[in-house]
């Protein structure tokens, strides 16, 4: 894709995602099929977490006196933070933020909803919009000033173990449901400086974008007993004893979004993983005069089928030309499209175009398995778009051993380089502003040899790219 910026800013109004146009800078509205595909992400997220969590929802607005409360989370934050000062005419007594993200509002409560061993572990979610005064160029769903879909999961716990047993299921949890829409990702251990403020260690999630940069998906951070010492919150263990309980968070926003238009889209516009998809099916009947009422009944028919069985369906009869119908679905990203004209009913059949890869196969139609065969194909279709995407992932991924490779790969190829690293914090710093970089983090492996920067002895794989 020669221009992804470009292209991205213009999918997003041409199918009728999103409108920028919102007076408010770093703000855009949600338009109804951009909605939907939100919603049924939110679905599919949400019926994850259900297993072992449950939905709530916290107030948005957060008194100064407890955001302040936890100094290094503040500090990470404090830049960004909208405040409320007036109610009304009235000077408010105590100014109040707008929640920037969720600690400081849940923790408060937690300490009084925790007094026994027997009260743990509580494991909850919501789904809330959260502000940010983002200082840097905004753009919709990658950097913007109104999260409008922050899904966060808080957790606590009697046990360091148990802790860090929630964020291994955090990260289970997150894989399953990228591995759904069909996004590549890596996952890595965010380096000390660039770790949630406040938490034990970061695990994040990063895909490549078809500019080469990476956009950093999703987070689960272990918070150890930082939070519960600062907000007073302790249990009573089975000997009798105070202790303070130990935390996890992890959490997703409106990037999910981007990423999945990002991982699938092409020059044609949308591809979207059929559990995603607005439509999931676009039926075009063929119309010729005098056969317009033998196929329009076919076609109506078919519809109900597939709706009845569950398949969002949509049919455009409007009278346009067929050419002009393909184009914008295929630009809205409708995983499939049927066409039925007099002559595929006259010879049993109906026509089926994949978005995904453009193949068109005339399958025989028989009323009683069509709903089975579109299924299929549905089902194929999101198996081969998370191929693909894992491909590119894969191939975008290189492993460098000296200085001159990194920034020679890096300017000229993108995506994401593994490398040997120290560990070593101002050896890191050094990398990023020489290179002009962001280390990424680092992964479990086996290392031999010494830091691609500073020669001394590697302690890590260290991933790093350009990014969002």
């Amino acid at each position: 894709m020669k221009n992804f910026s470009e292209w991205f800013h213009n999918i997003l109004e041409e199918a009728e995602l999103m409108d920028a146009r919102y007076p408010v800078k770093g703000m855009s509205v949600w338009l109804p099929r951009g909605f939907k595909i939100r919603k049924y992400s939110l679905q599919l997220l949400e019926k994850l977490l259900d297993k072992e969590h449950e939905e709530t929802l916290f107030p948005m607005l957060i008194p100064e006196s407890e955001l302040a409360k936890e100094a290094i989370h503040v500090k990470g934050f404090e830049e960004e933070v909208y405040w409320v000062t007036k109610g009304g005419l009235r000077e408010l007594n105590e100014q109040l933020a707008l929640r920037p993200t969720s600690e400081t509002a849940m923790y408060p409560m937690f300490s009084l909803w925790v007094r026994s061993h027997m009260d743990l572990p509580i494991k909850v979610y919501q789904t809330v919009n959260t502000f940010r005064y983002e200082t840097k160029h905004t753009r919709p769903l990658i950097r913007v000033r109104e999260i409008t879909t922050f899904n966060e999961s808080h957790t606590v716990h009697a046990t360091e173990e148990e802790a860090e047993q929630q964020v291994q299921t955090g990260i289970e949890i997150y894989k399953e449901f990228f591995d759904a829409l069909g996004i590549a990702y890596s996952i890595s251990k965010r380096p000390e400086w660039d770790k949630f403020p406040g938490s034990k260690y970061t695990m994040a999630f990063d895909t490549i974008m078809p500019d080469g940069k990476t956009l950093q998906i999703g987070t689960v951070h272990n918070l150890g007993t930082t939070f519960a010492k600062t907000f007073n919150i302790q249990f009573e263990n089975e000997e009798g004893e105070h202790e303070y309980a130990h935390q996890t968070c992890y959490g997703l926003s409106d990037r999910v979004i981007a990423s999945l238009i990002a991982a699938h889209g092409d020059e044609k516009g949308l591809k979207l993983p059929p559990v995603v998809a607005p439509e999931q099916v676009v039926i075009v009947p063929i119309i010729f005069k005098e056969k317009e009422d033998i196929v329009l009944n076919f076609t109506d028919k078919l519809e109900q089928t597939l709706k009845t069985a569950g398949i969002r369906t949509i049919q455009d009869k409007r009278d346009i030309r067929p050419g002009k119908k393909y184009y914008e679905w295929e630009q809205r990203g409708v995983p499939l499209r049927i066409e039925v004209g007099p002559r595929d009913i006259e010879n049993g059949s109906i026509v089926t175009i994949r978005r995904d890869n453009g193949n068109k196969e005339f399958i025989d139609y028989d009323e009683n398995t069509i709903t089975q065969t579109i299924q299929n194909i549905l089902d194929d279709i999101t198996k081969e778009l998370k191929t693909a995407s894992n491909k590119f992932q894969k191939e975008k991924t290189y492993h460098v051993e000296t200085p001159e490779q990194v920034k020679k790969t890096i300017n000229k190829k993108g995506g994401i380089i593994t490398c040997n690293w120290c560990g070593n914090t101002e050896c890191g710093k050094d990398m990023e502003e020489k290179y002009d970089i962001d280390i990424l983090g680092t992964q479990e492996a086996q290392v031999e040899g010494n830091c691609v920067n500073c020669g001394e002895k590697a302690q890590h794989k260290v991933l790093i790219s350009k990014t969002y």
